[in-house]
């Protein structure tokens, strides 16, 4: 289990998160929304021990964190147990594509089963573009680069910020019908995400993020029947946007 309680993070005196609890099961399938400015990259970083939380308690799995961590103690983060994809993608330039997904298991001196590699390929279409550098492919390309190369980590916790942005209608629906596939395998994920229908067909559970602090949560039906008039008028917003 992923569980954060009373999570805080303070840049100065700005707090960007506030006292937030959620908790993501393995298997089970996450969906953070909220406005721009909201903190659901900062909560990535921080639920990823990117950033040091400067408040609350983190517990990833057995393993518990203490918040503000002591300067004299050393963090062992839980990676790559834990598996974060942000938008940036960190691909390196001089390796392929096929490289820069290989590289984790190549530094481990490990290789992914074939069957594995060759699934994730197959289900994020990647075969024709493998063997090209990141500046010969689009941005959704490198997109499903980075997905592939966190997933062949297989990680127990998966943690994804926007992994549809650059994707088309046809590729959202691929991914859409992967992560069901992910979570039996017993992967708990936390997606941000700013398409709704994305939230819709696959969360488990929805958390909206406001000003650093969860407004509501609960299942995915608080798309469509919203308790609070935060989440209400987002949606409202939302749907003229569309």
């Amino acid at each position: 289990m992923l569980k954060a309680t009373n999570l805080g993070l303070r840049f100065g005196g700005r707090e960007v998160l506030r006292g937030l609890n959620l908790t993501i099961e393995p298997g089970e399938i996450v969906t953070v929304i909220g406005p721009s400015g909201a903190g659901k990259t900062s909560l990535l970083k921080c639920l990823s021990l990117l950033e040091h939380p400067t408040s609350g308690n983190l517990q990833v799995d057995g393993e518990g964190y203490a918040f503000p961590w002591p300067e004299d103690k050393k963090l062992v983060a839980p990676w790559p147990m834990l598996t974060v994809v942000f938008q940036q993608l960190f691909l390196w330039p001089h390796l392929t594509l096929r490289e820069n997904i290989l590289l984790p298991h190549a530094a481990a001196a490990k290789h992914p089963p074939a069957r594995d590699f060759n699934r994730v390929v197959e289900v994020l279409e990647m075969a024709e573009f493998l063997d090209r550098y990141p500046n010969q492919v689009s941005g959704g390309q490198r997109q499903r680069c980075a997905l592939a190369r966190a997933i062949l980590l297989k990680p127990r916790y998966l943690l994804l910020d926007e992994i549809t942005s650059a994707l088309d209608v046809l590729q959202v629906a691929k991914i859409t019908g992967f992560l069901p596939e992910l979570a039996k395998q017993g992967i708990g994920m936390l997606l941000v995400t700013h398409l709704l229908n994305f939230a819709r067909h696959t969360s488990d559970k929805v958390l909206y993020l406001e000003n650093g602090a969860i407004v509501e949560s609960g299942s995915k039906s608080i798309l469509s029947k919203p308790k609070t008039p935060q989440l209400r008028a987002f949606l409202r917003a939302a749907e003229v946007a569309s």
